[in-house]
């Protein structure tokens, strides 16, 4: 039998499968009891692995947080500052450290790391800031939202797809996972939804469930329900492959819920996508691995998408070729077997201008970085964040300030570039840009225009 590079032979080494939904809030779940969304295949990928009650999104919006799945690393270190900000060429993912173990890296849908903000595009094939140039051997992605009927590309050829956004993705994923499969090769697969990121444009099926509510809520809960239909199609395929015991998906989503839907999104959480209160950052997750979580489990250990590449890191025995870059994320891995109830390592957030330090039961605000007001929560027992108690708790307030002060400077060193062996940034962080303004991208406006997706981005 051969033996890889990780030291596991082929049928020991796990598939990885990582799905993340765009927009969705922590309590849009059929197992948080929602009240008209049903998510019957969520709910069993809940029954059959570890379900996290305290999973955080690295930021309280898109592109920061996929830099934290990609690298480890919060997402000021990577130059991913807020949404449409490009990840730095010198970032080392997790896709380059698989691929460079034997696996075959695969992505699809929204990429949004590359500096491009409006509606997604398909990404041109020599963007140095797409997915094939952070690791990904195959992809078909656009960058960033996108909703039915897309237009995708695949490794820089423009396709067009009939049918809602996320059956399309996960029907193109499970081509690549099947081919993989039947020539026994280990894979790697990031599905990235477009749901239910606005605009919300539901199938007409879809959104009958929902009629009684308001249009653009209607749309929204019809979308997460093709949504979780095509979470059911994935997993039917993998037992299909016969492949599911030992492939191990991971789902979450990129921040938490969004303002103005009915019923509301986040759970009764504080905040909504763009804070860092609980709202904006706890976020749904599910990690089902039938081959490592014998038994399934529900855990209120605090985790982050941060901690995504460490653990796969452990499970497939990978070398590490980030080195002794500064990561932020802990290794998962315990708790498949047992529950955990400490976390060594707090989890701070730096966002627009925000920071926030999780230690276990408590959290720390800093609402406005230009500002020495601070706020203190206990969320085990206040988890809406509605007893602000840093007068009570000064002794707390001091640690967790000092702790936040030195997780703080080593992030300004990272984003002086610092961790790089050039010692600074190279190239220069651009910032962000619309595709629209794209020299590449300018011969397909006029036709792109008639699209339903774009004609609020062209003029």
């Amino acid at each position: 039998m051969a033996v890889s590079a990780t030291g596991l032979s082929a049928a020991e080494r796990p598939n990885i499968i990582l799905v993340m939904a765009d927009d969705m809030g922590w309590g849009q779940t059929g197992y948080y009891n929602h009240p008209v969304l049903k998510t019957p295949n969520l709910d069993a990928m809940a029954a059959n692995g570890l379900r996290f009650d305290r999973f955080y999104a690295g930021a309280s919006n898109c592109s920061p947080t996929r830099a934290t799945v990609m690298t480890g690393r919060t997402n000021e270190r990577t130059g991913v500052v807020t949404h449409g900000y490009p990840m730095r060429p010198q970032e080392i993912t997790i896709a380059q450290v698989l691929s460079n173990a034997g696996y075959k890296t695969a992505h699809f849908g929204k990429w949004h790391l590359n500096g491009l903000r409006g509606p997604g595009a398909p990404i041109l094939g020599d963007d140095i800031r797409g997915p094939g140039a952070f690791g990904f051997e195959t992809w078909l992605s656009v960058t960033n939202f996108y909703d039915r009927n897309p237009l995708l590309s695949r490794m820089g050829e423009f396709e067009d797809f009939k049918g809602d956004s996320s059956e399309v993705v996960v029907d193109q994923a499970l081509k690549f996972i099947t081919d993989k499969a039947k020539s026994q090769q280990p894979f790697f697969t990031v599905i990235w939804y477009g749901t239910p990121h606005s605009p919300f444009v539901a199938d007409e099926a879809d959104k009958a469930a929902f009629a009684n509510l308001n249009r653009d809520s209607a749309n929204h809960y019809g979308e997460l329900a093709a949504m979780d239909r095509s979470i059911g199609t994935l997993r039917k395929g993998l037992r299909d492959l016969q492949i599911a015991d030992n492939t191990l998906v991971w789902f979450c989503s990129d921040n938490g819920g969004l303002p103005k839907i009915t019923p509301e999104t986040v759970g009764g959480l504080r905040g909504f996508k763009n804070t860092l209160y609980e709202g904006g950052l706890r976020v749904p997750a599910i990690i089902e691995w039938p081959a490592g979580i014998a038994e399934s489990r529900i855990t209120s250990h605090p985790a982050c998408t941060m901690d995504i590449m460490p653990t796969l890191i452990e499970i497939t025995s990978a070398k590490n070729v980030a080195g002794n870059r500064p990561a932020d994320g802990i290794s998962l891995v315990p708790l498949f077997t047992k529950d955990v109830q400490r976390r060594e390592k707090p989890i701070g957030f730096r966002h627009t201008d925000r920071t926030a330090w999780i230690d276990n039961d408590f959290k720390l605000v800093k609402p406005n970085a230009n500002s020495d007001a601070f706020e203190l929560y206990n969320l085990a027992e206040d988890s809406a964040e509605t007893n602000n108690l840093l007068a009570r708790n000064p002794d707390i307030a001091a640690r967790m300030k000092t702790a936040l002060a030195v997780w703080n400077a080593s992030v300004d060193d990272s984003v002086a570039g610092l961790d790089y062996p050039e010692k600074a940034v190279i190239p220069k962080d651009p910032g962000p840009q619309s595709w629209v303004d794209v020299e590449q991208y300018k011969p397909y406006l006029k036709e792109w225009k008639k699209r339903p997706e774009f004609k609020g981005a062209i003029k």
